[in-house]
């Protein structure tokens, strides 16, 4: 492959972020719009990526560039995500529906694996602080339906949700906490949403 300026470089790891970030491509105006150059100068270097072979774009799609990998221009990158973060919860509505979103934040791996559907929470109270989780930690979980015994999930009951290990007796679930100052939640009615995959503190 030829080699690429540094302004053909920087809208070539352009694209790839912002791909990264949203699971799209940008429009050309996003581009342009980014580097403060005009739609022409931005289809000049998107054109100059093409023909020495590190760009490809459906001419009949909009948001269609692909980065082609295996090249060495661009710096290896960790996977991001942007995920949906809960705000409080209202009653009686899904648990990742609209009102009940504080907006979305932008997590990178380890905590985060392509091709998996993320959430996180702010972490309220103390029920849980002998595992570590402290009130004000932003709690990354992976979105899921079933756990396997003393898993970390956040869980509906009553139309609550809280923040526990997970256990399944005989006939009902056990919601532990990781404090001595709190009592088990038992409830036939469990509906998991989610496995703990990391932990986010800031100072």
């Amino acid at each position: 492959m030829k080699t690429l300026t540094e302004r053909q470089k920087e809208v070539l790891e352009f694209i790839a972020k912002f791909t990264d970030s949203n699971g799209y491509p940008p429009t050309v105006r996003e581009i342009g719009d980014n580097f403060g150059i005009s739609l022409r100068a931005v289809q000049d270097h998107i054109a100059a990526c093409q023909k020495k072979g590190y760009l490809t774009q459906s001419q009949k799609r909009s948001r269609s560039f692909r980065v082609i990998k295996g090249d060495d221009v661009l710096e290896k990158r960790p996977y991001t995500a942007k995920i949906p973060l809960l705000g409080t919860v209202a009653a009686g509505k899904p648990l990742l529906c609209e009102e009940n979103l504080d907006g979305y934040v932008t997590i990178a791996e380890p905590f985060v694996k392509p091709g998996k559907t993320y959430f996180a929470l702010h972490v309220r109270g103390a029920s849980m602080i002998n595992a570590g989780i402290l009130e004000g930690d932003l709690a990354i979980l992976e979105q899921a339906e079933v756990a396997s015994e003393g898993q970390i999930v956040v869980a509906v009951v009553d139309n609550a949700i809280t923040l526990k290990r997970f256990y399944r007796e005989a006939e009902r679930v056990r919601l532990q906490p990781e404090n001595p100052d709190f009592q088990p939640i038992y409830s036939k009615d469990v509906q998991v949403a989610g496995v703990m995959v990391g932990l986010v503190r800031t100072y």
